[in-house]
């Protein structure tokens, strides 16, 4: 299933997108989407019996907003360098363990919200990632079967990075992580079994239309289920929570000078394969 929210933001209703393409409500059938409805499998069972049965009503899409696919997210986990290609272009030795760092969950945003370039900014940066949303509560995973069973869905996450204040600023990589709407996600959280190989899923960003990114999952350092077994040895996932799996090579960071680092007026698109498209305008914070 294609599950996803629309509204303006802080009044989002849940919705589907049916396999025709036409947008679906879900309101009567369950509150939203979060990590209680991602948790319980009668509710997600009532979802698919209403849809294949044709009982949810149409949404009009027209000028209709989209959300962000998941409501409440605990928390936003990120790896970094988790790509062969991109751990060679920005010069770093490949992790011998997945690099860990947070997102706060209040930088998620939808997927075609603007993005606002932090004030005193000159280095902010791209990263189409895959999102992996945790369905079940993960504790010392012991296998990569079950870590995958802990999956509820994927869904397209654009990693914003303010590299200056990342690398440049002293400290860990939060301050270049966490400005605000520097985590838009979705459109869609696709359901995992629609998703059999997280390994072989296609990644591209755009740059004012020009290409930048163009990966595929298959060449992560550490694959999705290496990476949910490893982050439940040192923390509790829950329902709902996210997880940011990193970004393959063409960045601005690794770039020749002079490095082509987003502005206000810049226009980013970005997709996956079967996880659907993101475009945002970047404005002056």
């Amino acid at each position: 299933m294609k599950l996803l929210r629309v509204g303006t933001t802080g009044a989002e209703r849940p919705a589907l997108l049916d396999a025709e393409g036409v947008l679906r409500d879900l309101s009567g059938v369950v509150p939203d989407i979060d990590g209680a409805l991602l948790a319980d499998d009668a509710a997600l069972g009532r979802i698919r019996t209403a849809a294949e049965a044709g009982e949810l009503p149409e949404l009009d899409a027209d000028g209709l907003r989209v959300g962000p696919p998941v409501a409440r997210i605990g928390k936003v986990v990120c790896i970094g360098l988790n790509y062969h290609d991109h751990a060679k272009e920005t010069g770093a030795e490949p992790p011998a363990e997945p690099v860990i760092f947070f997102k706060a969950a209040d930088t998620v945003v939808g997927p075609y919200d603007t993005v606002l370039v932090p004030r005193g900014s000159v280095k902010t940066d791209w990263e189409v990632e895959l999102a992996v949303v945790i369905g079940r509560t993960a504790r010392y995973l012991g296998s990569h079967e079950e870590a995958l069973a802990h999956v509820a869905g994927y869904a397209v996450a654009h990693d914003v990075s303010e590299r200056e204040f990342q690398i440049e600023r002293g400290g860990t990589w939060d301050k270049g992580k966490n400005c605000e709407t520097f985590n838009p996600l979705g459109p869609w959280l696709v359901t995992a079994d629609e998703v059999p190989d997280p390994q072989g899923l296609g990644l591209k960003l755009w740059v004012n239309g020009e290409l930048r990114q163009d990966g595929s999952t298959s060449d992560q350092i550490f694959p999705v289920a290496e990476v949910v077994r490893y982050v439940s040895q040192f923390m509790t996932l829950y329902p709902g929570d996210v997880i940011n799996t990193g970004t393959p090579a063409g960045v601005a960071l690794g770039m020749p000078e002079p490095k082509p680092f987003l502005r206000a007026g810049d226009v980013v698109e970005l997709e996956i394969e079967g996880l659907g498209r993101q475009r945002q305008e970047f404005k002056p914070a």
